[in-house]
């Protein structure tokens, strides 16, 4: 892909500021830790009332606001893609998060409140090599397999697979992800003989490589415990939909 080209009519020395990237790049073949990334305008403004869709508003303030014309945003670890989007919430309606929660005892509406300035990142527990690969012995077949994370193009992928197939007829999304995560087994990168070796893969491989790539990610630590009016505890997970930006309009 030609990224220059999806870029070309931006103008990379507006006002911006320096994103460190919670990946550190280690995992991008050109190993960037941090992005250049401008601040919300008027503009932007458009963008956030007009459209209702939270995946096409996070998809547009990504390809406007990345100043970096050798770096798309599909190329992005998630965690790197919400450390941007929380630097744009920040640096445009300040640090301060309010949400509404529902009371699981009285079903009433409650309102909570989070400062993103205190998200914490949980690091990766285990390191890429040199070219951002794990390499993992699997417990049962003994193949070792070589695997990536996925980033967002990959997820969009995904999700494009799942909705191509009607309710009820289950799409292969678990086969299609090991593919995608899956760069080499037992030294053979190529892409039809892993293909199929996937298909008779003992679940309990399937199970120990979707479970390594969780603990090969580092995260932004977004799981919250709220207290509810009624005392009752409510467990939420922080989101980038559409009110994420829009606090005041």
């Amino acid at each position: 892909m030609d990224n220059s080209a999806q870029y070309g009519q931006q103008d990379f020395n507006l006002p911006h500021d320096v994103v460190q990237l919670p990946s550190q790049g280690k995992y991008y073949k050109n190993k960037k830790g941090s992005l250049k990334v401008g601040y919300l305008t008027a503009a932007d403004e458009n963008i956030l009332l007009g459209q209702k869709n939270a995946d096409n508003i996070v998809g547009t303030l990504l390809r406007n606001k990345i100043y970096e014309p050798d770096f798309h945003p599909d190329q992005l670890l998630d965690c790197d893609v919400e450390a941007v989007l929380i630097f744009l919430r920040n640096s445009s309606f300040g640090s301060n998060y309010t949400f509404t929660l529902r009371d699981p005892k009285t079903l009433k509406d409650f309102e909570s409140s989070i400062t993103l300035d205190e998200l914490n990142i949980l690091p990766a527990k285990i390191e890429p090599n040199n070219e951002g690969l794990f390499e993992l012995i699997l417990p049962v077949s003994k193949k070792v397999v070589k695997c990536r994370l996925l980033n967002s193009a990959d997820n969009k992928e995904l999700q494009k697979v799942q909705d191509q197939y009607p309710d009820g007829v289950v799409a292969p999304i678990v086969t299609k992800r090991l593919e995608m995560i899956i760069q080499s087994m037992n030294d053979n990168n190529d892409k039809m003989h892993i293909a199929q070796e996937i298909q008779t893969l003992p679940i309990a491989d399937s199970k120990y490589i979707r479970n390594s790539m969780k603990d090969a990610e580092p995260r932004i630590d977004l799981e919250r415990v709220f207290m509810a009016p009624s005392g009752e505890k409510v467990s939420t997970r922080i989101t980038f939909g559409a009110e994420f930006f829009r606090p005041f309009f």
